[in-house]
């Protein structure tokens, strides 16, 4: 294996990627080699909430063969926020400098990886893996999910007024600092609501947030997670937050727009 760079080895032995999976079985081990492969010297730690289908095994046995790989199970579907919030303080609490969060089911490819821990190198507080922003795109997702996910990402820009394209994006890169600096007490949604919840508060606290373009691929192996239920969360989310932005810049409470100005 070729010598990293000694900046960027240290930046990555700094990170820990975060996968939450339920029912993964298929992808999981693909998953974990794809991360080993792009970040060598990165750890991962897997939050498995028990689908009866051996995730957590074969995570637990790919760890002993790659190294620097954990696994947290948890005994039932607990949700993704949970998942993520789990994870996060689990690694904080661990002095690791940069958390990120992603998929296990092969959607997001691993070889962003580099770009977005470059995206942080260069001053980002948060760097987010997108779809919709020069260069990225998405292949073989039905038409009606392609229409689901831009609607659902234009209606939040718009109503949360940030120049985030890719706002329910799980592929994510975050310096611990701004993950530090939340409430997460405040973010209530279980499901991808939460990951817009996130970006909202991060842009809000003042984080510098990157957009790096990714191809996501739609998952060949095991069944998505999302459901009516879910994207009505999102819309609930977006919704609620949108007002409560807009009580506060009627009553003057609003804080100062963030760097990039508003979206629109």
């Amino acid at each position: 294996m070729a010598q990293l760079p000694q900046e960027r080895a240290r930046l990555e032995a700094g990170a820990l990627v975060v996968m939450p999976t339920y029912r993964e079985a298929d992808n999981i081990t693909s998953s974990l080699l794809a991360v080993r492969s792009a970040l060598p010297e990165a750890s991962v730690l897997v939050v498995d909430d028990d689908g009866g289908d051996g995730t957590a095994d074969l995570a637990q046995e790919a760890g002993k063969a790659m190294g620097n790989i954990r696994v947290l199970r948890r005994p039932g579907k607990s949700g993704l926020a949970s998942a993520y919030k789990q994870g996060f303080f689990w690694g904080i609490d661990r002095g690791w400098r940069v958390l990120v969060g992603m998929d296990a089911d092969l959607s997001h490819d691993a070889q962003a990886l580099p770009g977005m821990l470059k995206a942080l190198q260069e001053g980002a507080d948060v760097a987010i893996g997108s779809r919709y922003v020069t260069g990225g795109r998405v292949i073989n997702w039905p038409l009606a999910r392609r229409a689901l996910s831009r609607w659902g990402n234009w209606y939040a820009g718009h109503a949360l007024h940030t120049r985030v394209s890719d706002l329910t994006s799980a592929f994510r890169a975050y310096r611990a600092e701004a993950l530090g600096a939340i409430n997460f007490e405040m973010l209530r949604a279980d499901g991808y609501g939460f990951l817009i919840e996130l970006a909202y508060s991060l842009e809000r606290a003042g984080a510098k947030v990157a957009e790096v373009p990714i191809t996501f691929v739609n998952r060949c192996a095991g069944k998505s997670k999302m459901s009516p239920k879910i994207a009505f969360e999102s819309f609930w989310v977006v919704t609620t937050l949108g007002l409560s932005r807009y009580t506060a810049v009627a009553g003057g409470t609003a804080r100062p727009a963030v760097a990039g100005g508003p979206r629109g």
